[in-house]
């Protein structure tokens, strides 16, 4: 086994870009995909988590509505992410997203998540140093806790340049259906970019392991990010799992073949996969 590499931002070329033709037909296929793997974890009982990370606008969300689109929902939660309140303020911060896993079958998909420890809180200096600094080894210690209980984790930091998150912070106040996405913060947060930048290049090395790798998305085209976001997923949950259709039992092979008006041979050819 070859020694796991954390990434680096530096690495993402932002150059790449993916045409809208080949974008729907490989759209479609990783659709197709999800929708297979997640009647295979139903099967097989494993579970899936998800973490979406990124810089504002770049373009998470809209990698989640995509996969959204082609998942069952009474397997498939989204859980945006935001500031803790109330009942959470005074206890461990890990505590929220425990509550939120998915059960066996199911796959959860973190909209922002426990990393936020080690970024915005770091950064905003929310929490001390010695704290967030001890948050690289509970998190290590919670995501290797998950893998072997079953879990599968896909970990994505949504990469753009200032420059492009400049324009789409413009097409959002210019689109008044995209224009609830724009707030305050999202200009004070570019002030501390630089700092941004140390904080996730960190957490990337300190959190990118063999069991839970990050992977860094170029998103300054749209296409290209979510279409790398979705093949990460289906290569992480697809491995070492059978994706064949579940094989029915004799029992109602045998109504099926007594009730319904079907062919024989359909029958047949059931039967020979479970043997």
């Amino acid at each position: 086994m070859t020694k796991h590499h954390p990434p680096k931002l530096a690495d993402a070329d932002l150059s790449l870009k993916l045409g809208k033709q080949s974008y729907f037909k490989k759209l479609a296929e990783l659709q197709a995909q999800l929708a297979l793997i997640q009647q295979a974890f139903l099967f097989h009982g494993t579970k899936g988590v998800l973490v979406f990370e990124g810089w504002d606008a770049a373009g998470k969300g809209g990698t989640i509505r995509r996969i959204s689109q082609a998942l069952d929902p009474r397997s498939f939660k989204v859980w945006p992410i935001g500031v803790p309140r109330n009942y959470y303020l005074n206890r461990h911060y890990l505590l929220r997203f425990w509550e939120r896993l998915p059960p066996q079958g199911a796959i959860s998909a973190f909209d922002r998540s426990w990393y936020g420890r080690v970024l915005v809180e770091r950064i905003e200096k929310f929490t001390p140093e010695e704290r967030w600094r001890a948050a690289y080894r509970e998190i290590n210690d919670f995501e290797r806790l998950l893998v072997d209980d079953g879990t599968r984790i896909v970990k994505l930091f949504f990469h753009i340049s200032q420059e492009e998150q400049m324009a789409r912070f413009t097409e959002r106040l210019r689109n008044p259906m995209k224009r609830w996405k724009l707030t305050y913060e999202d200009f004070r947060n570019r002030e501390r970019w630089a700092d941004a930048e140390v904080a996730v290049d960190e957490m990337l090395a300190r959190t990118s392991t063999e069991i839970a790798p990050w992977h860094v998305v170029p998103a300054n085209n749209k296409k290209l990010a979510r279409i790398s976001a979705m093949q990460a997923i289906v290569d992480a949950f697809s491995e070492d799992i059978d994706l064949n259709p579940q094989h029915l039992d004799e029992r109602t092979l045998d109504a099926a073949c007594e009730v319904l008006d079907v062919d024989q041979s359909l029958i047949d050819s059931l039967r020979a996969r479970t043997e």
